[in-house]
Order: C-alpha cells, then sequence, then structure tokens
C-alpha cells in the first residue's frame, strides 16, 4: 500500500461532498444524516444516477460516496477511475461486503471500502480519515500531521507483521481477512493488531476502536 498521499489535516473548511446510489430513500437518508450530524462536511451533490453525477455543475467535488451496485453498465473500477482522475477521493459503500468487491474497489484507487450495515458516525469518521479533517468535537487533539523527526513515543515502531496487518485491516479488511490475506493464523492477526493498538495507547494516541485506528493510519502515512 502506498504510504505517499497521507491527507493533509485540514480546519475551518468543510469538505465538498458528492453521493452516488440509485436508492432514492436511502439516499434520501444518508443526505439528511449528514446534512444534521456532519457540519464538516458539505453535501453538494446528490445523485441517482452516474450521469447525474459527472454531468452536474458541481461536479468534481473533493470526496464522493459511491454504491458498489449500481444498476447501470459502468464498472466500479471506471467510475472509481474518472472520480480519482477529476481529482475526487472515493469512499465505496456496498451491501455486497464480499473480499472480490472490495480488492476491486481498493484497485481501482478507492480510498476505503466500506459495508453499508456501518453506522453513519464511523463511515464519516473514516471519511474525516481519508480527507485529513479535524474538529475539535470529533478527533482526538493528535490529529494532525507528524512533524518531521517525530520521536519514537510520538510514532509507534511496529514490527512488519504488525504494519503489515494493520495496513490491511484499516483498508477495510476484517481481522479474519487479514490473516488469510497474510497467511498466518486466525490468532496471530488478532495479536498483531492488539499489539498496534497497545504500541499507539502507549504513545497516548488512543486507537481502541477501528476509527481511531484508521485516524492513526492517516496521521502516520498508513492508510492510502
Amino acid at each position: 500500500m502506498s504510504t505517499s498521499n497521507s491527507p493533509t489535516p485540514r480546519s475551518g473548511s468543510r469538505v465538498r461532498l458528492a453521493i452516488l446510489d440509485d436508492h432514492e430513500v436511502l439516499l434520501d437518508s444518508l443526505s439528511s444524516w449528514i446534512g444534521a450530524n456532519a457540519p464538516d462536511f458539505d453535501l453538494v451533490l446528490s445523485a441517482h444516477t452516474w450521469l447525474q453525477l459527472v454531468h452536474s455543475d458541481n461536479f468534481p467535488t473533493e470526496l464522493v460516496f459511491i454504491d458498489f451496485q449500481l444498476k447501470e453498465p459502468v464498472s466500479i473500477e471506471a467510475r472509481v477511475r474518472t472520480c480519482r482522475a477529476a481529482g475526487a477521493k472515493v469512499i465505496v459503500l456496498s451491501s455486497l461486503d464480499t473480499r472480490e468487491a472490495r480488492d476491486r474497489a481498493l484497485d481501482a484507487g478507492a480510498s476505503a471500502f466500506l459495508s453499508k450495515t456501518l453506522p453513519m458516525r464511523d463511515v464519516m469518521d473514516t471519511a474525516r480519515a481519508v480527507m485529513g479533517v479535524e474538529t475539535g468535537e470529533n478527533l482526538q487533539k493528535d490529529w494532525r500531521p507528524l512533524p518531521v523527526g517525530a520521536t519514537q513515543q510520538s510514532r509507534p515502531k511496529l514490527s512488519h507483521g504488525e504494519a503489515e496487518a494493520f495496513k490491511l485491516y484499516v483498508s477495510g479488511l476484517s481481522t479474519i481477512e487479514v490473516a488469510r490475506q497474510m497467511n498466518v493464523q486466525y490468532e496471530t492477526a488478532k495479536t498483531y493488531l492488539r499489539r498496534v493498538r497497545e504500541k499507539y495507547a502507549k504513545a497516548n494516541r488512543p486507537a481502541s476502536k477501528k476509527a481511531e485506528l484508521i485516524r492513526r493510519a492517516a496521521e502516520d502515512g498508513y492508510l492510502e
């Protein structure tokens, strides 16, 4: 996973967001939730079709949520790559939470692949991590880039196995899938992730929840 595109933390400006989902009720629900609970995002475009998205005067936005399973003959790869080429980052949301679907989205350049069963607060926490959003209400006070020459205490030293498990886990894989990808036992993968959390905790950078782990990954360049 590339570590050269870690987000630049930002404050005081709202992220311009677009959502593409052909389920009208779900689209309206997402839009309403974001409008009421995510003031750091400016939802400027809600589209039911791919053409509606790309032909809008508000496109491109900084970030696009894309439904994996659009009922259109445009592949997820084409949709993600088009958005990326236009300068937008992409988070793919899907009710089809399979390894194949995740790999297709991430290989095409999506920043994250999330199940639609996740609570919206977790989805938006991931969006903040991807975009480098800093807000006093939602993020820890250490949500900022590490300075050059940061001390060992600020940035935990991870073993090769811990770093690999960490990167796979924050990319959207479950612990079981991390173990399969690394060709290790489930308990080994679980131990790697536990050690990552412990090392960040010792550095006074909480990482007990997955959303916090994603923030730490973005801060330290592990999140693509």
